[in-house]
């Protein structure tokens, strides 16, 4: 507040009415002074917004998706509508002609999107004890697919059990082992036994693999787990069918760290995931 004091340059004593009139003078003036308002600067309004999980990513930020991520969702989604193709068919012993071509058209959803397999490259995926869940050779209802096999079924001699494949990518050694439960006649009960059917591998192609068969071992379980394993030798090649001479070729369609798609060349598809 502004005020405005008027003091006296004459020497000696003042009157008492000089201070009065004097007082009276700065009072008024104090009081019918204008007031000055010092004018604020007017901040710019803040806006405040929550921040998700989802939106600390660097494509929220720039409003587009990377093309990587965008092929990753995809693939994900892909691979789950898959699963979910066969599921619920026994591996495809329970395929119909329908379940068949829906799971066949997943998978090339898949093979599309991702693009050629390179196992020059990718080649440590294949390392693993790997699970079977599918395989339209199964629709046939025999243990060799499209080609000939013993039949299978829970009115028939062999049931199938679950399939697996080890693969050891540094001593080439590729293992297709099978759980069978062999039927019996009443009053024995069935013989649960797990075959192992030996190969060595090689790549042939970019992804392509040919299989060798080197011998066959089958070891009881259950209640006749102490018995020792019986291996079986491979045929000499005169004396094996035409339709089987031990080995076999398939091509990698499909392969990340936990599933794995491949198609045989007789046209059979097989899914996998890492187990």
């Amino acid at each position: 507040m502004a005020s405005l004091l008027i003091h006296s340059s004459t020497v000696g004593p003042i009157s008492s009415s000089f201070i009065t009139q004097n007082s009276l003078f700065d009072f008024k003036y104090r009081n019918n002074l204008p007031k000055i308002r010092r004018r604020r600067r007017r901040r710019p309004p803040i806006s405040i917004s929550a921040v998700t999980d989802s939106d600390s990513s660097p494509s929220s930020f720039t409003g587009f998706q990377f093309p990587d991520q965008s092929k990753a969702d995809t693939i994900k989604s892909l691979k789950l509508k898959l699963l979910s193709a066969v599921s619920g068919l026994n591996r495809g012993l329970a395929a119909s002609e329908e379940d068949l071509q829906k799971a066949d058209s997943a998978a090339k959803e898949i093979e599309s999107v991702a693009g050629p397999v390179d196992l020059s490259t990718d080649l440590e995926k294949l390392q693993g004890r790997w699970k079977l869940i599918y395989s339209s050779a199964f629709s046939s209802r025999t243990l060799g697919g499209s080609r000939p096999g013993p039949p299978t079924g829970r009115l028939l001699p062999i049931t199938l059990g679950q399939v697996f494949q080890r693969i050891d990518i540094l001593s080439k050694d590729f293992d297709n082992i099978v759980e069978l439960e062999l039927g019996a006649p009443w009053p024995l009960q069935p013989i649960e036994v797990t075959a192992t059917l030996a190969h060595k591998f090689e790549i042939t192609g970019t992804c392509s693999i040919k299989i060798i068969f080197e011998k066959t071992t089958v070891k009881t379980t259950g209640n006749l787990s102490q018995l020792p394993p019986l291996e079986i030798p491979q045929l000499p090649e005169q004396f094996r069918p035409s339709t089987n001479r031990g080995s076999g070729d398939f091509e990698v369609t499909y392969l990340d760290s936990d599933l794995r798609i491949t198609r045989g060349d007789r046209g059979e598809l097989r899914v996998f995931v890492i187990s």
